[in-house]
């Protein structure tokens, strides 16, 4: 019964209809901000096994909290599912509806890992079991609470706080007390994410689904403006904040990884590149890529095939590009 009532409300939400009246583009807010914690007498408490994480490899938002369960070791705590890269006005799914992309297979792309909880094929199918009447976006990342078939979080910045602390009485010692937010370095993180988040992370976006020349003209020189401090920032450094790895790292790396295979062209942020324009930022990405590991959660291919393939607003034909050659150059 739970699967045909959604069937019936699957095509309410068109998620691809996002411009705004004025040109600009404006991001729904999360709506699930509960949080998971060490204290096993509150609502959520950490328990291995307990909680599952659906994300997508292509959006940079759950590419943070994979980045932290990397991190912290959370791999056999917190199991997880990753959707198809092609979203349609359905969004998110398992099966790639609709996708009929080069090398594909019934539209099988490598990587992609089914629904073990629930067994859906749609991502709207986890919010609607949460809520029958939810009227928002089915976004990722979403942690779900297996025991309760609850939605806990599905904010990015909320949950990549709570992997870093909660679970620490459950994880190897090596990845124990670790944290990427220390307490003297918060303010200054705290700065560097504001303004990046409004300009850089959520800029690019600004910029790519802008619907008037004025709106765009105004998000992209803010965007190159950041990126511009940015390198100045990164001058003889090789971490953001501090002379460590931290959340300000975690945070503008998805966006600057996916910065030439996909934001250059798709979403006319044509400023400039990373690899040719901005030598510290490159260095600095090319250090998380390389000698942190952070390739482990990258994937080009679902990167490159999400954006080209589910915004036809943008890209009609849906021809994914060949290049850049290569995703990212070599230390």
């Amino acid at each position: 019964m739970l699967r045909t009532a959604i069937r019936r409300m699957s095509t309410k939400n068109d998620i691809t209809k996002w411009a705004s009246k004025d040109g600009h583009f404006k991001r729904q807010q999360s709506v699930f901000r509960d949080a998971i914690s060490k204290d096993q007498n509150a609502k959520y408490p950490a328990e291995k096994g307990r909680y599952h994480l659906y994300v997508s490899y292509a959006c940079p938002w759950a590419h943070r909290t994979l980045l932290v369960r990397q991190l912290k070791g959370l791999e056999d705590i917190i199991s997880v599912s990753v959707v198809h890269p092609h979203m349609n006005a359905q969004g998110w799914s398992f099966n790639g509806v609709g996708y009929e992309g080069q090398g594909s297979d019934n539209g099988k792309v490598a990587d992609v890992i089914p629904d073990s909880v629930n067994n859906f094929d749609l991502l709207q199918e986890l919010y609607y079991k949460h809520e029958p009447d939810y009227e928002g976006r089915y976004t990722v990342p979403v942690v779900w609470d297996k025991k309760t078939s609850k939605i806990v979080n599905n904010e990015s910045s909320e949950i990549i706080r709570f992997l870093y602390t909660e679970f620490d009485d459950l994880i190897s010692e090596e990845h124990k007390g670790v944290t990427y937010y220390p307490e003297k370095l918060r303010k200054e993180i705290d700065e560097q994410n504001d303004w990046v988040y409004n300009t850089v992370n959520n800029g690019v976006y600004k910029s790519g689904f802008a619907t008037t020349q004025e709106a765009y003209l105004e998000n992209v020189k803010n965007l190159k403006s950041s990126l511009d401090r940015l390198e100045k920032i990164l001058e003889g450094k090789t971490y953001l904040v501090g002379d460590t790895l931290t959340e300000a790292d975690i945070r503008l790396y998805p966006t600057i990884i996916r910065y030439d295979p996909v934001y250059v062209g798709h979403f006319k942020c044509n400023t400039g590149t990373i690899r040719h324009d901005y030598p510290n930022l490159n260095r600095w990405m090319k250090n998380l890529y390389f000698k942190h590991d952070f390739q482990k959660t990258t994937q080009f291919d679902h990167i490159k095939i999400h954006y080209y393939t589910s915004h036809p607003q943008i890209n009609p034909t849906r021809i994914v590009p060949f290049g850049p050659i290569p995703a990212i150059e070599s230390e």
